[in-house]
């Protein structure tokens, strides 16, 4: 998957990427004046010279992202429609999210190495309670009443789950997608230190040179993708709230 992504991204040309987040971002936030930020934005990484690298980020956090919101909306709503699975795994997220970022690399090396899977690894790690919890949330913040009724037609558990719960937590799940992908883009800079590459990367090297420019040129670029990542989910957000 993730050799994939790369390569996907890679071989679509820049001022293509741009032109669909432009029309992404328009369609989902109803913002020209967001949408040409946007892009500007993303212009100034390519004029750093960082465009390929902050690619390569972005394929090791969309994969990142795709498996910790696989595993953590399941669990969300186990957690939501079961109270035993619910005492057991909170205090499991507890420690996930309180554990330093740090300590995750370790396991991850032992398993897989150096490189950009056990990267992907313990960026799975650190961002999936995220995703878990605001489904957990959004499940059991639906309103009483409106269980009531559903129960009142004779619904099933599985009914009331898929027709009811779910359509009325997806801003709630949403919320916890932009979130899991923020804390996923904030490993970047420390999956670097096991051969992730990419922006981290070029952070890392450039603290290490004492390089003050270029290590705001990347920077910024990791400011940019999260920038863009936040508007883009918030649009859909707005949309299903709306």
């Amino acid at each position: 998957m993730l050799l994939t992504i790369d390569t996907v991204l890679l071989f679509l040309p820049w001022w293509l990427i741009i032109a669909l987040i432009v029309v992404l971002c328009y369609g989902k936030t109803k913002s020209l004046s967001t949408a040409l930020t946007l892009a500007f934005l993303l212009l100034t990484v390519g004029l750093f010279g960082l465009w390929e690298t902050t690619l390569k980020t972005l394929s090791v956090v969309i994969v990142a992202v795709i498996i910790s919101l696989a595993l953590g909306i399941p669990f969300g709503i186990v957690m939501a429609e079961s109270k035993p699975a619910s005492k057991v795994m909170n205090p499991v997220l507890d420690a996930m999210q309180t554990m330093p970022p740090f300590v995750y690399l370790l396991p991850a090396i032992m398993l897989f190495g150096l490189g950009k899977v056990p990267a992907v690894f313990a960026t799975v790690i650190y961002a999936t309670p995220p995703a878990v919890r605001l489904t957990s949330l959004g499940i059991n913040q639906v309103d009483v009443q409106v269980i009531e009724a559903a129960n009142a037609f004779g619904v099933t558990r599985w009914q009331m789950l898929r027709e009811v719960k779910l359509p009325l937590a997806v801003p709630s799940i949403l919320t916890g997608m932009n979130q899991t992908t923020m804390m996923a883009l904030s490993m970047v800079v420390i999956a670097s230190m096991i051969g992730a590459g990419g922006l981290g990367k070029e952070v890392l090297m450039a603290t290490n040179k004492i390089a003050g420019g270029e290590g705001f040129e990347a920077g910024w670029a990791i400011v940019v993708v999260a920038i863009v990542i936040d508007r883009l989910t918030q649009g859909f957000i707005k949309q299903k709230k709306g």
